[in-house]
C-alpha cells in the first residue's frame, strides 16, 4: 500500500498572508510619510533632507536615464562576480577542509584571525594593488562575502549524521560519493543560508567600494551626487540601491525555498 502525501498550506497561513502584506504596505507608507512632514514642519532642512516626494520624483526621473541603468549594470556585474568567485571558493574549500580533522585544527587559528578582519581596512591595499578599477570592488566582495559562505558550509559538514555516514561507508562508497550523497545533502541548508547573507553582504561591499574608492557604479554617483549638490538625486539614488537590495533578497530566498523544497524548514505541512 502506498502513502499518497500532499503538501497543503494550513487555512492560518493562508488568512495570515494578506494581512502581512497590508501591514508590509503600511509600514512603507507611514515611512514615506513621516519623511514627507518632517522637512516640512522644518524639524530637518529641506536642503539637509528634501521631502520624500521630490525624492521619488528624482527617482522616477532616474529610470528614464541610461546613465542610471549604466550604473547600475556595473554595480551588478561587481556584485555577481565577486559573489560568484567566493561562493566557488568558500564551497571548494568549506567541504575540503571539513571533511578532515587534520586540516580543520590546522587552518582554525588562522581562520578565526582572519574572519574579524573588515573588508573596509582592505581598502588601501586595493587600491594600491589596483586603483580604482572593479578589481578593487572585486576584492573587498569577495573576502566579504567568502566567510558567510565559508563558515556555514563548515557547519554543515560537521553535522553529518555519522550513522548515514558510516552506513554508506559499509556499502563501499568511495570518498567522492560519501561527500555527494551524504555531506551535501546535510550540508546543503547552511550552504543556502550562508549564500543568501552572502549575496546582502556583496551589495554592501559593492556600494561601499564604488562610494569610498570610486569605482564605477551606483556608489560612486551617490558620492559625485552629493559633491555636486544635488541632494534630492543623491536620496533618489540611495533609494534605489535599497530598492535593489530588497530584489536580490527576494530572488535568494526563491531561489533558497526552490532548493531546499524539500526540507523541512521550507517545506509546507505536509498532510499523508
Amino acid at each position: 500500500m502506498t502513502a499518497q502525501v500532499t503538501a497543503q498550506v494550513s487555512p492560518q497561513s493562508r488568512r495570515a498572508w494578506p494581512v502581512q502584506q497590508f501591514l508590509g504596505l503600511a509600514g512603507i507608507l507611514g515611512f514615506l510619510l513621516t519623511w514627507e512632514l518632517i522637512p516640512r514642519a522644518g524639524i530637518i532642512e529641506p536642503r539637509f533632507l528634501p521631502p520624500a516626494s521630490e525624492v521619488m520624483a528624482a527617482l522616477i526621473r532616474a529610470f528614464g536615464l541610461s546613465a542610471f541603468w549604466v550604473s547600475v549594470g556595473e554595480t551588478m556585474i561587481a556584485w555577481f562576480l565577486g559573489l560568484l568567485i567566493a561562493v566557488i571558493a568558500a564551497v571548494v574549500l568549506g567541504f575540503l577542509i571539513g571533511s578532515s580533522a587534520f586540516l580543520a585544527k590546522a587552518t582554525s587559528s588562522s581562520v578565526e584571525f582572519l574572519r574579524p578582519i573588515p573588508s573596509v581596512a582592505l581598502i588601501p591595499l586595493a587600491v594600491l594593488m589596483f586603483g580604482v578599477k572593479i578589481e578593487s570592488s572585486l576584492m573587498l566582495i569577495v573576502y566579504a562575502s567568502f566567510w558567510q559562505v565559508f563558515i556555514q558550509v563548515l557547519y554543515g559538514v560537521a553535522d553529518i549524521d555519522m550513522v548515514a555516514n558510516n552506513t554508506a561507508k559499509s556499502y563501499g562508497l568511495g570518498r567522492i560519493a560519501r561527500i555527494r550523497y551524504v555531506v551535501f545533502p546535510t550540508a546543503l541548508p547552511y550552504l543556502m543560508t550562508g549564500v543568501r547573507l552572502a549575496a546582502s553582504v556583496a551589495l554592501i561591499l559593492a556600494i561601499t567600494a564604488e562610494l569610498v574608492i570610486g569605482s564605477p557604479g551606483l556608489g560612486r554617483e551617490i558620492a559625485l551626487a552629493q559633491s555636486g549638490g544635488a541632494i534630492s538625486g543623491m536620496y533618489a539614488l540611495v533609494l534605489a540601491t535599497g530598492l535593489i537590495g530588497v530584489l536580490i533578497n527576494m530572488l535568494m530566498r526563491f531561489i533558497e525555498k526552490k532548493t531546499l523544497s524539500w526540507h523541512s524548514s521550507v517545506r509546507s505541512e505536509v498532510v499523508v
